[in-house]
């Protein structure tokens, strides 16, 4: 095993380590600190709010770190298929190990929190990552890939919100929705149509010829399946947020009416 499978090897149990030890104990503290309404939850709510936590501090680590690489590291952007980056490394072994932890998490917790659909999502992200790690192929794909996490904080805060009764119309809740649309939105949709368009550009050429039918077929099929559940949730997303909408509009007609009348 040379030096840096070695390190890779590392990254990806510290981070694995590190967020067992955010579920299963930091979690517990540090919401009880800082929300009193942590306690009074029920032991459901409480496994599912230490997972989002957790989410939700990966996602910012990964997103945060995938933001600076997009647009610093020169090794991934020189050359997309083939530029072997190690910040790139780091940041997929950091992902894969919390990946790994929450794939444990959610099969520990099946009743609790169990989720097919984030199983597939999962076990197609490693999959994918694996590529980056072993073969040091399609760095740049893989960190372009990651900044989708920069939408998951604003998604858990949502629900963070519902688990302590926070009222739909809350103003924290409103702008927090409507942030989680927006980067939603432009992280997870509005990247598609240039991601597919550098996919189409290098169909054929010597680099992606170089890649190997396994590769290029992995590359491809595993990022259908990952935006088909990015549609899938924006149509759940916003479908939620027009309903909110709507009801704000209920309600400020209903106080117009109510107005107009004690007038």
């Amino acid at each position: 095993m040379d030096t840096n499978t070695k390190l890779i090897f590392s990254i990806i149990f510290t981070s694995f380590f590190t967020f067992q030890l955010l579920f299963h104990f930091i979690s517990y503290w540090f919401s009880a600190k800082v929300s009193p309404g942590f306690n009074s939850l029920s032991f459901e709510k409480k496994i599912e709010w230490n997972s989002r936590v957790g989410s939700t501090c990966h996602s910012l680590v990964a997103g945060i770190f995938a933001l600076y690489i997009f647009f610093f590291d020169e090794a991934a952007k020189a050359d997309p298929l083939w530029g072997d980056s190690s910040f790139v490394k780091v940041n997929i072994s950091i992902s894969s190990g919390y990946l790994i932890s929450d794939l444990l998490i959610l099969i520990l917790y099946w009743k609790v929190i169990g989720d097919k659909y984030f199983i597939i999502h999962h076990c197609t992200a490693l999959y994918a990552y694996s590529f980056v790690l072993k073969d040091g192929v399609l760095a740049y794909i893989g960190n372009f890939r990651l900044l989708a996490e920069l939408s998951s904080p604003f998604v858990n805060q949502r629900w963070f919100f519902e688990a302590l009764k926070y009222p739909k119309f809350s103003k924290a809740n409103v702008i927090n929705g409507i942030l989680m649309t927006v980067v939603f939105f432009i992280v997870r949709i509005v990247s598609m149509p240039p991601f597919y368009s550098y996919i189409y550009s290098v169909l054929g050429t010597e680099p992606y010829i170089r890649l190997g039918f396994l590769t290029q077929c992995s590359w491809i099929s595993t990022c259908i399946v990952l935006d088909v559940m990015n549609v899938m949730w924006m149509i759940k997303i916003t479908k939620g947020c027009v309903k909110v909408i709507s009801l704000i509009r209920q309600e400020k007609a209903k106080s117009s009416l109510q107005n107009g009348k004690l007038d």
